[in-house]
């Protein structure tokens, strides 16, 4: 999966809140991208509530390893300024497409916005039992998911699904958003752009 993550002018060191606005649209990117990889892969996931069901796991899960990805490269306030304005920002994108898709929950109904901030909170302490190396996360973090995203699916694909998520759809969402943590935290110069005529070879 390719993504966009360097900024326009990255020699500046970018507040947290632009770093989270950026990794949200690249978190939105990679849960839809991960969804689009299960239907691939012959798993029943259809348009509607389960559909969102399933994006609003995956995002608390990407969120969760955003979380530890700044650990590792912010202070305690910055992390916690990231953080906050990565879960709005996330719930926010999250509410205008559950909206246009669903319709806007009855009056005296939380909002869509409103239960993924509900959902993360929740889960939030589950994660947190968890561990994140090198490596990323560990066993019990990606089998978490696989758990959670199993009792969302038919009976049919419950069997496989922990798999699925655990030997690929994990690793290779986890690597997307560090390669898109790196790119939104570097500050190093952007590499010029080959001319016209020298990339034509005339």
């Amino acid at each position: 999966m390719r993504i966009k993550s360097q900024w326009f002018q990255s020699e500046t060191a970018k507040t947290p809140q632009q770093t989270a606005s950026a990794m949200a649209f690249i978190t939105w990117r990679v849960a839809q991208n991960t969804l689009k990889h299960m239907r691939s892969a012959s798993f029943d996931i259809d348009v509607g509530p389960q559909y969102f069901a399933f994006t609003h796991e995956v995002l608390v899960f990407l969120t969760q390893v955003l979380d530890r990805m700044a650990h590792e490269r912010m202070d305690d306030d910055a992390r916690a300024e990231f953080m906050t304005a990565l879960v709005q920002r996330v719930a926010e994108v999250l509410q205008e497409n559950e909206d246009g898709l669903l319709g806007v929950p009855p009056a005296g109904e939380p909002s869509h916005y409103e239960r993924f901030i509900d959902l993360f909170n929740q889960l939030a302490d589950h994660y947190a039992d968890f561990s994140y190396g090198p490596d990323g996360p560990d066993f019990a973090f990606m089998r978490y998911l696989g758990h959670r995203i199993e009792a969302i699916m038919p009976h049919k694909d419950q069997r496989w699904v922990i798999d699925q998520i655990m030997a690929t759809e994990v690793p290779e969402a986890v690597e997307t958003l560090k390669r898109g943590m790196h790119g939104v935290l570097s500050t190093e110069p952007r590499p010029a752009r080959a001319s016209r005529a020298s990339s034509s070879g005339d």
